[in-house]
């Protein structure tokens, strides 16, 4: 059973996000079953726990959730295996709702637009089932949210609120109204698209998700690119002054900061991971099944990651350089994703249609140029990491791409990175990859090639600098950077310094 939290805790931080740390559910015994939450953002935000006390606020995904919340009122619930200090609350949100909310206006549609990942000549299609979907959906389920916050602050008026994620935009400004004075901290955690890709949607919406992060002190992206393309939405959206030099936008009498901080990994705890015996035990068949060379790619299969072409890229080095045929195996690990949505149906079934063909076209009675595996895996994934050649990163765009920072760090075979233009990570890491354009299939594959031929110095040269910027540039260095930031401006606000 979970343990109700005492309200006279001191929680510094109120953190929000649509998916928690945790999940509840139940065996078939009727026993409590806990389940850690899955994915980038929780494991990243997982370490913020260790550094002050914390209230985490996400979504009832269970109904075990919803029961314990339910059972706790307005109180809340201990977190099993996240911290002394880290106690959470759920929103409930009714299943229409949530579906309208997840399922019609956050994924696909923001997803969608932030990724440029419509083709414009048919989709979206808006008509009232999505208009709906944003009244009825997004904005009730962000206005959930905002209650449960607006109660904890009511508790801890001092309390730093770090919003996070597309899930969420709307939700800062109704925090504001109720609590004028409230510390509004916002995380984007992927791409922020330019001005006349945001004109996709009905104007009202864009210029409410825009109003709703203005509401925060601090907007936050991975890289200064998408800080200064909501900077330009800011001024060609809504027409308002900005100060590029210092990314300030002044809203309704305040300012706001806006402001870029690259997420990486957890390097100790990840090269801990590497050297476990699961992972030990998935590098014996990789190393018996690969040729002389080894071209990796670990993704979700979604549309933003680009398998298709980076798979269509490979066919046409094998076209160009068939002196590697029987040589070379491509590797790919695609984690199924947002099977519900019809688009990545398809896409994936697309991904499996092109792969065959490949293999059909290339491949022989004892040679499959392309291994192809659908499925979640992470210890395999981190054993392939370990032993690449050339790891495949050629996303259409990216928030930040954490395979970028985790393979290389572990990597043993002085392997060279093919890294999109596209991604958060080519800003801190392009310069030691070999960059590509993501649309351009000509040069992925030459880029193929240029990493298999490149002299063994300038492989390890290149691994051994972004293992170094990844080591520098780690988690707790993306946490304190944005605390130093919180810590600014509210000295800022208080008229102790300068902005």
């Amino acid at each position: 059973m979970a343990d109700r939290d005492p309200s006279t805790r001191d929680e510094q931080v109120i953190l929000v996000s649509n998916r928690g740390p945790v999940t509840f559910d139940t065996d078939d015994n009727g026993d409590q079953v806990v389940i850690p939450g899955g994915g980038g953002l929780v494991t990243a935000l997982s370490g913020l726990v260790d550094l002050t006390p914390v209230v985490w606020i996400s979504a009832a995904i269970s109904d075990e959730d919803t029961r314990l919340q339910n059972d706790a009122g307005e109180t809340t619930i201990r977190l099993p295996d996240i911290g002394m200090r880290t106690s959470g609350r759920f929103v409930l949100i009714d299943a229409e709702v949530y579906d309208r909310y997840y399922n019609v206006i956050a994924n696909p549609m923001l997803w969608f637009i932030q990724h440029y990942l419509w083709n414009l000549s048919r989709a979206p299609d808006i008509r009232q089932n999505e208009l709906d979907a944003w009244e009825l959906g997004y904005l009730v389920a962000n206005q959930r949210f905002a209650e449960v916050v607006s109660q904890e602050l009511a508790r801890r008026p001092d309390a730093t609120v770090m919003l996070h994620d597309y899930h969420l935009y709307t939700a800062p400004g109704v925090i504001r109204q109720a609590h004028p004075d409230a510390f509004l901290h916002f995380f984007v955690h992927i791409p922020w698209s330019q001005p006349d890709y945001w004109r996709v949607v009905p104007n009202h919406i864009r210029e409410a998700v825009l109003e709703g992060l203005l509401a925060n002190d601090i907007i936050a992206f991975h890289t200064a690119r998408y800080a200064r393309n909501f900077l330009l939405c800011c001024e060609d959206l809504l027409g308002l002054r900005v100060d590029y030099e210092q990314r300030h936008v002044q809203w309704q009498g305040r300012d706001v900061w806006v402001r870029s901080y690259p997420i990486s990994v957890n390097a100790p705890a990840f090269e801990t991971i590497a050297a476990s015996p699961e992972v030990l035990e998935e590098e014996g068949p990789i190393m018996r099944r690969r040729r002389a060379h080894l071209i990796v790619r670990v993704d979700r299969a979604d549309l933003s990651k680009n398998a298709i072409r980076g798979f269509l890229a490979f066919d046409v080095f094998l076209d160009h350089y068939p002196e590697f045929a029987e040589e070379i195996t491509f590797f790919a690990l695609l984690q199924p994703s947002r099977q519900d949505v019809p688009e990545y149906v398809e896409y994936l079934e697309a991904i499996k249609d092109v792969v065959s063909h490949i293999n059909t076209k290339h491949g022989n009675t004892d040679w499959m140029p392309i291994d192809l595996r659908i499925e979640s895996n992470m210890a395999r994934a981190v054993a392939a990491y370990k032993h690449y050649d050339v790891l495949m990163v050629n996303a259409i765009y990216d928030g930040m791409n954490l395979v970028a920072k985790e393979g290389p760090l572990i990597n043993e075979r002085d392997g060279v990175m093919i890294l999109s233009e596209n991604t958060g990570a080519h800003e801190e890491l392009g310069s030691f990859a070999l960059s590509v354009n993501p649309f351009d299939i000509e040069n992925q594959a030459q880029a193929i090639h240029q990493a298999l031929t490149m002299p063994i110095n300038e492989r390890r040269e290149r691994l051994e600098h972004i293992k170094r910027i990844v080591r520098e540039n780690d988690i707790e260095k993306w946490l304190s950077a944005q605390q130093t930031d919180i810590a600014a401006k509210r000295s800022h606000d208080h008229g102790e310094t300068g902005g």
